[in-house]
């Protein structure tokens, strides 16, 4: 070999053994498994050998706290917009719901949440499945719960959830692939979300988010109806008016809480009816020139219950409006 190509293969060595995603875990990692092990076999019945067994075996992802601590979501609008609202989602997206046309009209009669926003979640969460996660989901709960202090109790019930959920549907713990924060499936349900929203929507015993788009379509459906979806109300609209001096209403926060008449009476107007005494928010959106208004009536807040920012709950909106639009003309 020569010199040259030696120094390139060690530099090359010294750079991946540096990787964040080679760090070494925190101490104490391990005894915090094992203790895991001990009081979810005391809790819910586990065999603890074999639960350890399945634990040792998880491997500590340092890529998976550096993507968390990055989303996509401190992104600006401008800049996250694209990458959900674009032509190649949208026309997926008309694809995906001429396939599943059936499934998605017995969706919207049974939970009354209509096709298009059904299927911009898909597509927004893992476009149509394409995307639905390459970390094991053990190794991504229990990187996260004994290694991400932040958010370790949520993580740590996930993982509980988790082992809690594979024991019912009979899914591999080893096998089972999703995001880096564990989401799963196509519509990339966390663990305690898929336990407590998923359906068995065509009555096959199992309620399957990975591979069967019955249960997907059924359970994105089922999940907006026990978070208040009310059918044929409007979702959000654009607002007029807003200035400098309107920013204590964009404070106040995502949920509904200012009454239109309120917002009307202080000079903003929106370009969707709503009655006067509906609540909504005001939402600022960060443009590249200048900024956005919209205000988020309950149905907006209700997608802000699947991911919880302005941000997604709009590209899910504005995504399920191009794919609307096009599957009218198509």
């Amino acid at each position: 070999m020569s010199l040259r190509k030696t120094i390139v293969t060690i530099i090359a060595a010294i750079v991946l053994h540096q990787s964040p995603a080679f760090a070494a875990k925190p101490a104490g990692f391990d005894d915090a498994l094992n203790q895991f092990a001990r009081e979810m076999s005391a809790k819910h019945g586990f065999d603890q050998t074999q639960l350890s067994a399945l634990l040792t075996e998880v491997e500590y992802q340092q890529s998976i706290i550096d993507a968390i601590s990055r989303p996509a979501e401190g992104k600006p609008w401008h800049q996250y917009r694209p990458i959900f609202v674009n032509d190649a989602r949208a026309t997926e997206g008309v694809k995906f719901w001429e396939e599943n046309q059936e499934l998605l009209t017995r969706a919207e009669q049974s939970y009354g949440v209509p096709p298009e926003i059904i299927v911009a979640i898909i597509g927004v969460e893992t476009r149509y499945g394409r995307h639905a996660g390459r970390y094991s989901v053990v190794d991504a709960l229990s990187t996260l719960a004994f290694g991400y202090p932040k958010r370790a109790a949520f993580f740590r019930q996930q993982l509980e959830e988790f082992l809690l959920l594979i024991k019912e549907e009979g899914l591999s713990a080893r096998d089972s692939l999703g995001s880096y924060a564990g989401a799963m499936g196509k519509p990339q349900f966390i663990p305690s979300s898929y336990r407590a929203y998923a359906v068995d929507f065509d009555g096959d015993g199992k309620r399957d988010l990975l591979n069967n788009n019955a249960d997907v379509i059924g359970s994105v459906a089922a999940y907006f109806s026990r978070h208040g979806w009310t059918p044929g109300k409007p979702i959000t609209g654009k607002a007029k008016g807003v200035t400098a001096a309107h920013q204590h209403f964009i404070d106040a926060g995502m949920k509904p809480s200012i009454s239109i008449a309120t917002l009307q009476q202080a000079g903003i107007v929106a370009d969707t009816p709503a009655a006067p005494d509906a609540l909504a928010s005001l939402i600022r959106l960060e443009g590249e020139s200048a900024d956005e208004h919209w205000l988020g009536l309950d149905n907006f807040y209700v997608i802000t219950r699947y991911n919880h920012s302005n941000l997604y709950a709009m590209a899910v909106y504005q995504l399920s409006q191009e794919i609307l639009k096009r599957k009218r003309s198509s």
